[in-house]
């Protein structure tokens, strides 16, 4: 049965639009931008494990418990890019980066194109935003982890997300 199939978000059932992130697929090339507007994707961070975190607003509770949670993280993670990517305008994601010494991350928009949300299957259906989950993909951009978190105003697993990608 799909991770997907069974997502709340304040208990009320969502849809996901897009392309369901699979462990051991190969993960889907895709285009969004950074603080300053650049466009990047996943070929920025080539030769690189990749720790995607996944958060529906960076100025909700519990997205800046998981965007914080990653930063201290990621101070100690060599060769391991963390990315945090929502649909939230880049001045804001800068704004929330800024004040909370972001700097071990990064911060990434999916708001222009959506492109993210629909290649890993995040998307919410009629709300433009993104679901709450975790994807961690080794150098060769394989996934070697998913995790579309149930119940969107709960926290991910980071235990499990930070094993998989501290063993590859």
């Amino acid at each position: 049965m799909s991770q997907r199939s069974s997502i709340t978000m304040k208990g009320n059932p969502i849809t996901l639009l897009g392309t369901e992130a699979v462990v051991g697929q190969e993960g889907a090339n895709f285009r969004v931008v950074d603080l300053g507007l650049n466009p990047v994707t996943l070929d920025n961070f080539d030769g690189k494990i990749k720790i995607i975190s996944v958060v529906p607003s960076i100025d909700t509770g519990v997205c800046s418990i998981q965007t914080k949670r990653f930063e201290e993280e990621a101070k100690a993670l060599a060769d391991v890019a963390v990315l945090t990517i929502s649909v939230d305008l880049p001045f804001a994601q800068k704004r929330f980066a800024d004040e909370n010494s972001i700097n071990h991350q990064s911060m990434l928009s999916d708001y222009q194109t959506h492109d993210f949300g629909v290649e890993y299957g995040f998307e919410i259906e009629g709300l433009a935003l993104l679901s709450r989950g975790i994807v961690v993909l080794d150098k060769n951009n394989i996934i070697r982890h998913v995790e579309y978190v149930q119940e969107v105003t709960n926290e991910p697993d980071y235990d499990k997300a930070l094993e998989v990608a501290k063993s590859l």
